[in-house]
């Protein structure tokens, strides 16, 4: 590369000093410029390390190039979903019960638990007793009872009322009366089944109108018990019903 610089200057230099025996011309500072810039010009061209960059950069290039395919592409990340908090609010079920309906009472009387039309049933009291009914030494009673030994007999009396305007029978077997008794909040006790006239649970017969006739419910309760309080409880229905009697 040196050869051909070095010979190209000395081709110039020759040239503008020959010229037929002339002597050399007088050049203008413009013109000695241009020729100057002409000759590096063509010296640059041959110049093979030579670059019209200042920095070759294509090396970087490839090396960005292929540091930009390792790095993963970064996935946008989708913010969870968030439940307003109106829209929680909506989620709570909400129960209204002003409007349920009401619960149906246990009927309080005899006469409405069983369904009986046109007879009423009253508590009139109890009776204790060894043996019932009292008159049992009279040749006209069908049939006595007498409790057992260390008991006695809690002889619970109810008033029914025919309030018809015509004679009617009771048959407290059809409409199917069970009843138990507490005495004194302790467990309930099945009323001893009897064969007397007026035993309630058994009772069948005509009762005129406006008539009424003492029915009883018996059951045993130790000798030494005194009766503080009685529940009188009826069964037969869907639900049991609870008479406070005292």
């Amino acid at each position: 590369m040196r050869k051909v610089c070095t010979c190209l200057c000395a081709m110039m230099t020759v040239a503008l000093m020959s010229g037929c025996g002339a002597k050399m011309p007088d050049l203008t500072q413009e013109e000695t410029n241009l020729i100057s810039e002409y000759a590096v010009g063509v010296l640059l061209k041959y110049d093979k390390n030579h670059s019209s960059r200042l920095v070759d950069t294509t090396g970087y290039d490839m090396v960005d190039a292929d540091m930009a395919e390792d790095i993963p592409e970064e996935t946008e990340q989708q913010p969870e979903e968030q439940t307003a908090p109106e829209e929680a609010a909506n989620d709570t079920e909400v129960v209204d019960v002003s409007q349920d309906e009401a619960v149906e009472a246990v009927p309080a009387t005899i006469e409405e638990y069983y369904g009986i039309q046109d007879f009423t049933f009253q508590y009139t009291g109890y009776e204790l007793a060894q043996n019932y009914p009292p008159s049992a030494s009279d040749s006209d009673v069908f049939f006595a009872m007498d409790a057992t030994e260390g008991m006695q007999l809690l002889v619970l009396k109810f008033m029914v009322v025919n309030t018809g305007a015509s004679d009617q029978t009771l048959n407290m077997l059809a409409h199917g009366a069970r009843f138990r008794v507490s005495v004194n909040g302790e467990s309930s006790q099945g009323a001893l089944a009897t064969m007397l006239l007026n035993d309630m649970q058994t009772y069948d017969d005509v009762i005129p109108a406006g008539g009424s006739m003492e029915l009883v419910s018996i059951v045993e309760i130790p000798q030494s018990a005194s009766v503080e309080t009685i529940e009188f409880i009826l069964r037969g229905g869907e639900e049991n019903a609870t008479l406070v009697l005292q």
